[in-house]
């Protein structure tokens, strides 16, 4: 859920207002362990992970909870289905589970709906008791450096957002027809993922949900090696064992990892010696060194581990336009002398790196709406434990029934399941809460709820996307999909996702 994007007036226009969700009940398949004389109306913002996760846990925790999701897409699910590579269909299944906490007589879906254009966060305080923000992360960081608004330049999430057919992105159309390498800044996750999708075997590719205009271009592509750039070392990767593992196995794929990158000092071994992970992602980076020794003689697809360097700046190509290389200079490492981490520092020594395409791997950014308390260093809304703060300072007030979840409550970090243990401790927060009283204002004062959230989207002309709605795009995604043999063929632009959903 994220708080600007393009307006599309022809393609809401193309919706009616779809009936009244169903009226509140009382009564549920889930467990309740906190009863509640009244119905506590909850708001989740965010449809991802997150989201659901948190509505799960409320549905089950308080027997009186009336939840519902508002998402600015008409689709659910939030990188589930936009984020989560194509060729990972089973880090996918855990919509299943999402779907059956949409199906609750308590829960309810409003997509195509956006946080701080139809709805201000205002008159969601004024009309549920309790208000959890779960729009993730749907901006990026920036490097600061001369040369960034290159052509050729984009950030990971604009080109896993592309290959996924999300509707901002579906114009994207990134070149890789132009150049035989590519540079991916960042040797986290998402940067073996954009990796991965650039290296792997197309027929594989294929059968997966990928966009079909992605798996067109990368049928097309001219790219033939995919530099992975870290600014620390190999113990310091951000990769998981498991995300490493795959992409070191790919078919046909030579992988380039000099030995002398892999020689530790005696903090490395610390911290291989304190972290499981680290020990697993430094062993396969190892032995993946010995097992690809020497040149590429079989003119395979490259995958180039670069460690100990720093992009400075983007270098233009002859147009003057595009970029055709990227300046990096050395780095080492120095402990930072108060956390006992190790961090990059610059040694004066640069090189060039040609290519004709850049994925900066960086991070991923939170985006503020107003009325909301934010920390635009950490890109982080201030809490305690999910409770929204006023703001970072040590006289910070909690703000009453506003809460916080998932990236926008610890920052873009962890996997789809880390999501759940974020949502339970929230959730816990709020029955907490709900035990003290807080929600139980005087009867001139409830609030509305879902009554009072459809009063607003009439008033203001909103053509929401109910859950029936996403089945409906659902249902037609998956029937595209059986012609040509893949799981689905993702809907792909506004105007037809909201004609799919009508």
């Amino acid at each position: 859920m994220g708080r600007v994007r393009p307006l599309h007036h022809a393609a809401r226009r193309l919706l009616l207002l779809f009936p009244r969700p169903r009226a509140f009940s009382s009564s549920s398949s889930s467990a309740a362990a906190t009863p509640s004389r009244e119905p506590l109306h909850v708001c989740v913002v965010g449809s991802g992970p997150a989201g659901f996760y948190t509505a799960d846990k409320m549905l089950k925790g308080h027997e009186g909870a009336q939840v519902d999701i508002i998402d600015r897409l008409p689709t659910p699910f939030g990188l589930v289905r936009s984020g989560v590579a194509p060729d990972h269909p089973e880090t996918k299944i855990v919509v299943n589970q999402f779907s059956r906490v949409a199906a609750n007589d308590r829960c309810q879906y409003y997509g195509n709906v956006t946080l701080g254009r139809d709805v201000s966060l205002s008159e969601l305080r004024k009309t549920y008791d309790v208000v959890v923000l779960a729009y993730g992360a749907e901006s990026d960081r920036s490097l600061g450096i001369p040369g960034e608004d290159l052509r050729g330049i984009h950030s990971a999430r604009e080109f896993v957002w592309w290959y996924n057919g999300h509707p901002d992105m579906c114009n994207l159309a990134p070149d890789l027809q132009s150049t035989d390498s590519a540079v991916v800044l960042g040797q986290g996750n998402v940067a073996l993922d954009v990796a991965r999708i650039l290296l792997r075997c197309r027929s594989e590719l294929a059968a997966t949900d990928i966009a079909d205009y992605a798996l067109d271009a990368l049928r097309g592509s001219t790219i033939r090696k995919v530099y992975l750039v870290g600014r620390r070392g190999p113990v310091q990767a951000a990769c998981t064992a498991k995300e490493l593992r795959e992409v070191l196995g790919l078919k046909n794929v030579h992988v380039f990892i000099k030995e002398a990158d892999l020689v530790t000092l005696p903090a490395d071994e610390e911290e291989i010696r304190n972290s499981r992970i680290k020990r697993r992602v430094y062993e396969l980076l190892s032995k993946a060194a010995i097992a690809h020794k020497g040149n590429n003689n079989n003119g395979q697809k490259e995958l180039h581990f670069v460690f100990f360097r720093r992009p400075t700046r983007f270098l233009p190509s002859e147009d003057g336009v595009t970029v055709g290389a990227v300046q990096l200079e050395k780095t080492c490492l120095k402990d930072d002398g108060v956390a006992g981490k190790q961090v990059a520092v610059g040694t004066g020594e640069f090189e060039d790196l040609k290519c004709g395409l850049v994925l900066k791997s960086i991070g991923y950014k939170s985006l503020p709406v107003e009325g909301l308390p934010f920390d635009k260093y950490r890109g982080i809304v201030p809490n305690l434990k999910g409770r929204v703060l006023s703001s970072e300072s040590e006289n910070a007030t909690v703000e009453p029934g506003l809460y916080v979840v998932g990236w926008l409550k610890r920052g873009p970090t962890g996997i789809v399941a880390t999501n759940l243990h974020c949502a339970e401790e929230t959730v816990a927060i709020i029955l907490e809460d709900d035990k003290e009283g807080l929600f139980m204002g005087s009867s001139d004062s409830k609030k509305q709820g879902r009554r009072g959230l459809l009063e607003i989207l009439e008033q203001k002309n909103i053509r929401f996307v109910p859950f029936d709605g996403w089945e409906k795009i659902d249902s037609k995604e998956k029937v595209a999909g059986e012609l040509k043999n893949k799981p689905r063929e993702k809907i792909t632009t506004w105007n037809e996702l909201l004609m799919a959903a009508n």
